[in-house]
């Protein structure tokens, strides 16, 4: 199954995030691996999915999970060779699913080669690549990320005597984007893998690149200026290959990362996830079509990127303090469930693993405006384990059977690289790929024919929205419009049966079928449509005249 050769591909995906190091292991050594990951692509296909994301995988530390690279242009050594990861992109195109990786543009591990020179003297030529100071006095205006374990944006640098500065972890130092042979240095790295076959960047922690005294060095018009510069070589030296951003921000301040369409081509959609769960709990829909109708027009070639969970906290960085509170309340009654601003939690849990808003939620994932992704193990109802530290509760290892280590990996226990959950709810005997591929009532099952559904047509990645405003604040419903087709979403956020009545009046005459099952419901006539819906129930309808 070839690619396809459309360069707005990524409008249509659906993409499944992966860990390389904790979703399979084919050395028995206790680490996922890439040959590892490569056994498993028919899975993946058989799920349905069109693109996956890998989390880092390159040289590293791993005090951050990979996130602090030591080298860009390798591969850890316990995940294989760069030679590995190219037959497994030979192999997911094979397969028609692209290849997503990771591009941490802000930031390098301390101990990456280029920051051991910087420091080793202040005449070094790469002193200059990272952002140093005399003073940790400097760019005052500029908020601390990581709340829990970091007191400053500046850390002392002993060798060099002097302070440098980083975003996110002390031991990540800021590259700095001033210097024109950072950027050239960058642009090569992308270029690398570009040249490997490489489909797509998610570009982490892009609104940081640059600072400015008297700002808070977020979104800064540098920054833009640096990105567009990387997309305006992409789309010279490589067609259809795209960029998206994990920008954190309220959709306003989101809006200039796509340009003209000239920017990026998609972007995470975060304001939107936690008001997703917040809707569910109120059983009200209003948390969710509010922050949607602030959210700004996008041009046309470019589209968010939608998520229930990731591999990070559920974060709660874009919610009035009122609604963190409310979210904490509901969703993390245990303090240890909270990390920096957010809830570190994978969506099973986060949903009492009650399999009918589980469903819900995937459902309007699906079917709202926008790309969706999915976490791996989400699609089995996986668990978490929050006596692992930092995020490493949603990172355990993917449970593909009932056997040894959930079919993960024939190491010993001790050696695997994070404990597989043992509980009996969510542990592996209980929850795994081999069972739901048994059962056609699985979670997985139904999964597969979302996925199957969502891809026989074009109007959810690429069609417009509208929301119905049924007296019923229980229930979401909203129109998809792509040229001649519509397809009406109705949603029951509650825990109990509801009766809606929509005002369909403009489709008077057309009959409505249920995409899963192509059952035909009433014909629209002058009177409001009126829909009776069991609790956490939703419909997709195709809109028909006939």
């Amino acid at each position: 199954m070839p690619l396809s050769k459309d360069a707005l591909w990524y409008k249509d995906a659906i993409i499944y995030q992966v860990h390389v190091r904790t979703f399979h292991d084919s050395n028995g050594d206790g680490i996922g691996d890439f040959q590892g990951l490569e056994k498993k692509l028919d899975y993946l296909q058989e799920l349905g999915i069109s693109a996956i994301w890998l989390m880092p995988f390159f040289p590293s530390p791993l005090r951050d999970d990979g996130y602090d690279i030591a080298d860009y242009n390798g591969v850890h050594s316990s995940y294989g060779t760069l030679e590995d990861f190219r037959k497994l992109l030979e192999a997911a195109h094979e397969r028609g699913i692209r290849v997503i990786i990771e591009m941490v543009l802000n930031h390098t591990s301390d101990q990456h080669p280029w920051f051991q020179e910087a420091r080793s003297s202040r005449e070094n030529p790469r002193r200059d690549w990272y952002v140093w100071s005399d003073t940790d006095a400097r760019y005052k205006g500029a908020r601390i990320i990581f709340l829990d374990t970091e007191t400053s944006n500046w850390a002392w640098d002993p060798i060099s005597k002097s302070f440098y500065w980083h975003r996110f972890f002390s031991h990540q130092p800021d590259l700095n984007y001033d210097n024109p042979a950072v950027r050239e240095q960058m642009w090569n790295v992308m270029k690398f893998w570009l040249d490997m076959g490489v489909d797509a960047f998610r570009l982490d922690a892009v609104p940081y690149l640059v600072e400015r005294e008297d700002t808070n060095c977020e979104n800064l018009p540098e920054t833009h200026n640096i990105l567009k510069e990387l997309r305006r070589k992409l789309d010279e030296q490589f067609t259809g290959r795209m960029l998206l951003a994990e920008a954190n921000q309220w959709p306003a301040d989101l809006r200039p990362y796509f340009g003209e369409g000239d920017e990026f081509h998609m972007a995470f959609h975060f304001p939107l996830m936690p008001r997703m769960f917040m809707g569910l709990k109120l059983e009200d829909r209003k948390p969710i079509t509010e922050i949607l109708q602030q959210t700004p027009e996008i041009p046309p070639s470019c589209q968010w990127s939608l998520f229930l969970r990731n591999h990070d906290e559920l974060t709660l960085e874009m919610v009035t303090d009122m609604e963190r509170d409310y979210m904490y309340d509901m969703y993390a009654e245990n303090k240890t469930m909270r990390l920096n601003l957010g809830i570190r939690r994978r969506l099973a849990p986060l949903l009492n693993n009650d399999r009918r808003r589980v469903e819900l939620m995937n459902g309007m994932l699906m079917s709202l405006p926008g790309t969706p992704i999915i976490y791996y193990g989400d699609e089995i109802g996986m668990g978490d384990n929050i006596s692992l530290g930092d995020r490493n509760g949603v990172r355990t290892p993917m449970q593909w059977s009932g056997g040894k280590n959930g079919g993960f990996s024939g190491a010993e226990a001790e050696r695997l690289c994070a404990p597989l959950i043992q509980d009996p709810v969510y542990g592996y005997p209980a929850v795994n790929v081999l069972a739901q591929r048994e059962s056609e009532h699985s979670l997985l099952r139904w999964m597969q024919r979302i996925v199957t559904v969502r891809r026989s047509t074009g109007v959810f990645g690429r069609g417009s929205i509208e929301f119905l405003h049924a007296a019923n604040h229980r229930i979401l419903a909203y129109l998809r419009r792509l040229g001649k087709e519509a397809v009406l979403v109705v949603n029951n956020l509650s825990n109990s049966a509801q009766a809606v009545e929509l005002d369909l009046q403009r489709y008077k005459g057309n009959i409505l079928i249920e995409m899963f099952g192509n059952n035909i419901f009433p014909r629209v006539g002058e009177l409001p449509y009126l829909l009776t819906m069991g609790p956490y129930q939703f419909y997709w309808f195709r809109l028909r005249r006939v």
